[in-house]
């Protein structure tokens, strides 16, 4: 079991036992929430280390539960919602949220999620050195070896190569791609992915 703790925040109880079973599943403990009070309460009582909030709770909604909980937590704050509007998501980020998640979800798209906006708040504890068939990667040294004969890789393609063996066995989108390796700015380069791809698998 992870120490990582995951704070989960939706009304539906359809919901809940699917992300804590997934989550557990993964490895993470996980703290149960329906309504945004009981959200703060497990916050403060139990220092989570990521949240996955809903929009549409009863009681307060979810913009606003994530910046209380922005208030006085640098935590990573996931939307999970069934809303897919461009302005709700941008207010979303611009208001304490860190990802933003629409329902139906895939399991393993919201492990990766999850898995990358805990490494980039330092907490999700990478492998120093990952065996995949013949490729070797050490991440703390940046290098790389397939069939013991090391790899020159720009940084570039070792920060992809990074996130594709972390992430091992999970199906990542182009999307989530980019993001991770350029940043938001780029969620859509899509041809810039595939030159880099191509230049890993030669």
């Amino acid at each position: 079991m992870s120490e990582e703790r995951i704070l989960v925040c939706d009304d539906d109880p359809q919901i809940r036992r699917a992300l804590d079973l997934i989550l557990r599943e993964a490895g993470y403990e996980v703290l149960i929430a329906s309504t945004a009070e009981q959200a703060l309460d497990r916050a403060a009582l139990a220092a989570p280390h990521l949240a996955i909030v809903d929009l549409l709770l009863p009681d307060q909604h979810g913009i606003e539960l994530c910046e209380h909980l922005r208030e006085w937590s640098e935590m990573p704050i996931l939307v999970l919602s069934a809303i897919d509007d461009e302005r709700t998501k941008i207010d979303a980020l611009h208001r304490g949220a860190d990802d933003y998640v629409t329902k139906p979800f895939g399991p393993g798209e919201l492990v990766a999620r999850v898995r990358a906006a805990l490494r980039r708040a330092g907490r999700d504890p990478a492998e120093p050195r990952v065996e995949a068939g013949a490729l070797v990667v050490d991440l703390a040294r940046h290098a790389a070896w397939v069939n013991d004969e090391e790899v020159h890789l720009t940084p570039t393609e070792f920060a992809l190569l990074r996130v594709l063996v972390l992430n091992r066995g999970l199906l990542l989108t182009h999307r989530q791609l980019l993001t991770e390796v350029w940043g938001h700015e780029y969620a859509d380069a899509a041809p810039v992915l595939r030159t880099h791809i191509a230049n890993l698998r030669n």
